[in-house]
């Protein structure tokens, strides 16, 4: 295709030391995606036009990168960006889906839960997906249960840009028998891309954020192990360059020295600096008259409280709603809850939908409450719920455990969800046989309940992916001999979680340096 671009002569801010870099660096990837053509350099021209502000060094780079790898003929292209918080990664992704549009290259964007669906669907400008509900179908296993294949890529020369890379896991993906446990997503999102006819895929991700759960690192955002284990064509882009006006957030600027004090390698309590309108510390006395005057800012939804485990999230979610949300059930119609186990049973009664996946990390907000039940020792509830990051899918119901709403663990473990399978069965044994009786529980919708917990207050990887207006951080139990790099991690991430307001709960004065 033949793209005329008006206005080729553009004015570059940048200095002869970072053109010569850019170019240095431009003719290092020609070794990858191939020479430099004239659409080549057409399309850097355009994507360059697409930025609504001068680009930074970085941004450059990325430009350089990005024209040749769209533009390249070599098979299994990739390309991995990744951004620290405050660099401009969202305002890039931006720019190359419009240039794309332009030369009506399809482009799929897709994140991994549907929170980080949402934030990129609204800085994109054009709708997104979770990886799971585009790449996997419905069917059914050899024993007629219902099951998750990896679809057909039906696409041509598309562009599929994953967002919040640092994420996917080798684990979460499909199985044969259902469950989303014994195979890798991140093996299912590259076999689902490059089955597509000339298909290439941009990973973006941020490697100072939490890693996957069990993983030291991001296998994601790994070029040599992507390379090696897949195959691929792939380059990186690293974007550090800080946008200037960033820095006039508090939220960023102490982002940005968290990120270079894990660079290099300080585990000592960071010197958070204070003083700006959108960064704050918070006494605990004071906490609940902040989260009323936050709630009546942003709604409900649009605060949350980041804390290091389980059980704290559990007991801030218990105040949060009898001293703020004044609710006195254990479950309320209004609730918003988080589901912490996959589940495909529910929506596949409910919906004709082609994925009828409950993701782990899918939030709901409960629309009525029916009936409350006791059986096998636990405590259920039959309730209506909505989807809150896919309105167009109706309400449905379901049957939630009430059990694991203050369960201190993730999810309901492995012996007792085994206990109940047990306890279930003894409901089915008149079918006689072992596999008509499994089948049978496997159906049932005590053994199907939904596990979810309160999202009022979150683990730091529940909160991963998402962006709330208003976020506050728990410090809970610290000692000096407990920071280490997983700690500054896990409080980079909490910290670009928030998008206007940031509050500090109870932190040690030793995080502030003295005045």
């Amino acid at each position: 295709m033949e793209f005329r671009f008006a206005g080729a002569n553009l004015r570059h801010p940048f200095s002869i030391a970072q053109r010569i870099d850019a170019k240095n660096r431009g003719r290092r990837l020609q070794s990858t995606f191939g020479p430099v053509s004239s659409a080549v350099e057409a399309f850097e021209q355009h994507l360059l036009h697409s930025f609504p502000h001068t680009p930074t060094a970085g941004q450059e780079r990325l430009i350089h990168a990005v024209s040749r790898f769209v533009m390249s003929e070599q098979p299994r292209c990739a390309l991995i960006i990744r951004g620290y918080a405050g660099t401009g990664k969202t305002t890039s992704v931006g720019a190359i889906v419009r240039t794309l549009a332009n030369y009506e290259r399809p482009t799929i964007l897709l994140a991994p839960t549907g929170r980080a669906a949402k934030v990129m669907e609204r800085y994109a400008g054009i709708p997104a997906s979770t990886i799971h509900r585009h790449i996997y179908v419905q069917t059914r296993s050899r024993d007629g249960m219902p099951a998750t294949a990896l679809a057909p890529n039906p696409f041509k020369h598309a562009v599929f840009i994953v967002d919040e890379a640092s994420m996917i896991g080798e684990s979460g993906g499909r199985s044969d028998e259902g469950g989303f446990s014994y195979r890798s997503l991140l093996d299912d999102l590259m076999e689902y891309v490059f089955n597509g006819v000339n298909c290439r895929l941009i990973l973006v991700g941020d490697d100072a954020q939490l890693p996957p759960v069990g993983c030291d690192t991001s296998p994601a955002l790994d070029e040599n192990g992507l390379r090696s284990g897949f195959y691929l064509t792939i380059a990186t882009i690293r974007l550090t360059d800080v946008v200037r006006q960033e820095l006039d957030s508090g939220i960023l600027f102490n982002a940005h020295r968290l990120r270079l004090q894990l660079e290099e390698g300080d585990t000592s309590f960071p010197k958070l600096q204070t003083g700006f309108p959108d960064f704050h510390r918070l006494d605990g006395y004071d906490l609940q008259e902040k989260l009323e005057e936050l709630h009546g800012r942003y709604g409900e939804d649009g605060v949350v409280v980041i804390t290091r485990s389980n059980k704290r999230a559990n007991l801030f979610n218990q105040q949060i709603r009898v001293r703020v949300l004044w609710q006195e059930e254990d479950l309320n119609a209004g609730d918003r809850l988080m589901v912490v186990k996959n589940n495909y049973h529910w929506l596949a009664q409910a919906t004709n939908l082609p994925n009828t996946l409950l993701a782990n990390g899918d939030v709901v907000e409960v629309v009525r409450i029916a009936r409350r039940f006791e059986r096998y020792g636990q405590h259920f509830a039959e309730a209506e719920i909505r989807l809150v990051d896919l309105p167009e899918v109706p309400a449905f119901q379901v049957v939630i455990h009430l059990s694991v709403l203050n369960y201190e663990g993730a999810s309901l473990p492995h012996a007792e969800l085994q206990a109940l399978f047990e306890a279930v069965a003894e409901d089915y044994v008149h079918l006689g046989n072992r596999s008509a009786i499994a089948k049978a529980v496997k159906q049932d919708p005590c053994y199907q309940a939904l596990q979810v917990k309160f999202a009022w207050s979150l683990t730091c990887h529940k909160a991963q992916g998402g962006q709330w207006p208003a976020v506050i951080i728990d410090q809970g139990y610290l000692t000096e001999e407990l920071l280490d790099v997983a700690f500054l991690r896990w409080l980079y991430t909490a910290f670009t979680r928030a998008e206007r307001e940031l509050y500090l709960l109870n932190f040690d004065d030793s995080f502030f340096p003295r005045v």
